[in-house]
């Protein structure tokens, strides 16, 4: 079986998809006690590095995401699949998870 080298670029979310670069996880408590890495939460606020054309309505339309390439998001804390790729964590997630746009 061929080996598949994947990327941003070569990744592509199908219908109301959006594929989510994962923000930072905090180093240290405002105490500034330092967390090991056990004890790191998984953040859950990303960067929309790409998006799906959109649902799919009744009648065979599209729908337009809310969302777009570059918005910062705040999304379910349980959502999505995790996809590490290189060094940089990725979120592939459903736009209905999406909480909010963080500006």
């Amino acid at each position: 079986m061929a080996a598949v080298s994947l990327s941003v670029s070569t990744v592509k979310p199908l219908g109301d998809r959006v594929f989510v670069k994962v923000s930072a996880a905090e180093e240290k408590t405002a105490g500034g006690i330092l967390l090991p890495d056990n004890a790191k939460e998984k953040p859950q606020i990303g960067e929309i590095v790409a998006t799906g054309p959109g649902k799919r309505n009744d009648d065979g339309s599209r729908s337009e995401p809310e969302v777009k390439v570059g918005d910062k998001v705040l999304y379910s804390k349980y959502a999505g699949t995790d996809i590490k790729l290189g060094t940089d964590e990725y979120v592939l997630l459903s736009e209905k998870d999406i909480l909010a746009i963080v500006s």
